[in-house]
């Protein structure tokens, strides 16, 4: 697949001399490729059909190729797609390393500001419709209550499928998230939305001094709909609003950073969203006891959580 994928790019035979394995992802493969002219690229290649998974991770890829084109338009730092194809994704590579937690407080601050503008433009960027770009789920929706209600029914019949223990009947959160289906209806503008911001996915360079975002990667889950969505991975298992220094420069940036009453539900509402696909691809990933336990431990309780406040605010006085 390297020397095929190479070669549909228009690199001549031969110039492959090195590859090494990416490791962090759970889902495709993925490589470093090294050229006899010392550039470097990466390739994906998603596992065999025959592997499980959920249903709106077929065609990853074809989502991921999406977000990098948009996010190039955008002037955001990200992989440049090089090649693609059903079955590939050749990409650009991108200085700098996952965000660790060697940084000062002051360097913390300065990355979350310069996320924030980065993420302003990424949600300038307006797509042909509402939902995955990849198909996976049917063509895109003409209105994000749609397409949204199709995403969460996909993963709560994953749920069902693979007899996955939610801390709530699949029947019982299917019932929370309709009763708030109404407020989706504000967003009118399919928005570009990486959905996985978490540390992880942001590489942090240090090669010119001072740190800097290197690369926003892994945009295989993107989707266009409301991009009050990316600030759930954004401050993942945590609270968006008490990050001072992202929103600062979300708002520089031009951002709507507001959080009034419907913002904050459909918040809840995307947080359930992630929370219950984090719950349930564990089983087919088959995680290790471990991570398991941390599953059940932390992101069950924040699933309660969220489907607590939606209750409450859809409450009948």
């Amino acid at each position: 697949m390297r020397t095929r994928a190479l070669e549909a790019a228009g690199f001549p035979p031969g110039s492959l001399v090195g590859a090494r394995p990416l490791t962090g992802g759970t889902y495709n493969t993925v490589e470093e490729l090294l050229l006899d002219d010392g550039s470097r690229y990466v390739l994906k290649v998603p596992p065999p059909e025959s592997v499980p998974g959920l249903r709106h991770e077929r065609s990853l890829l074809v989502s991921e190729a999406e977000f990098y084109r948009a996010a190039d338009r955008a002037g955001v730092t990200a992989p440049k797609v090089v090649g693609s194809g059903e079955r590939h994704l050749l990409m650009t590579s991108c200085p700098g390393d996952p965000w660790g937690d060697t940084l000062t407080c002051a360097e913390e601050a300065g990355l979350r500001r310069e996320l924030g503008r980065q993420v302003a433009r990424l949600h300038r960027e307006t797509g042909p419709g509402h939902g995955y770009p990849s198909g996976a789920l049917g063509p895109l929706a003409a209105d994000w209550p749609t397409a949204f209600t199709a995403m969460t029914d996909a993963v709560l019949d994953d749920a069902r499928r693979y007899r996955v223990r939610l801390p709530r009947p699949a029947d019982e959160v299917a019932r929370v998230l309709g009763a708030a289906r109404h407020v989706l209806a504000e967003v009118t503008v399919p928005r570009l939305v990486h959905f996985d911001l978490w540390r992880g996915n942001i590489l942090v360079d240090r090669s010119s001094g001072a740190p800097r975002i290197g690369g926003l990667i892994d945009g295989e889950r993107m989707f266009w709909g409301d991009p009050v969505a990316d600030f759930v991975s954004l401050a993942l298992l945590g609270d968006i609003e008490k990050d001072e220094p992202f929103l600062a420069g979300y708002r520089e940036a031009d951002g709507p950073a507001a959080f009034g009453g419907s913002a904050r539900l459909r918040l809840a509402l995307y947080r359930c969203y992630l929370y219950l696909i984090m719950l349930t691809e564990a089983v087919p990933r088959e995680f290790g006891e471990d991570q398991n336990r941390w599953v059940r431990d932390t992101v069950a309780p924040e699933l309660l959580a969220a489907l607590d406040e939606i209750e409450g605010s859809t409450a009948t006085p």
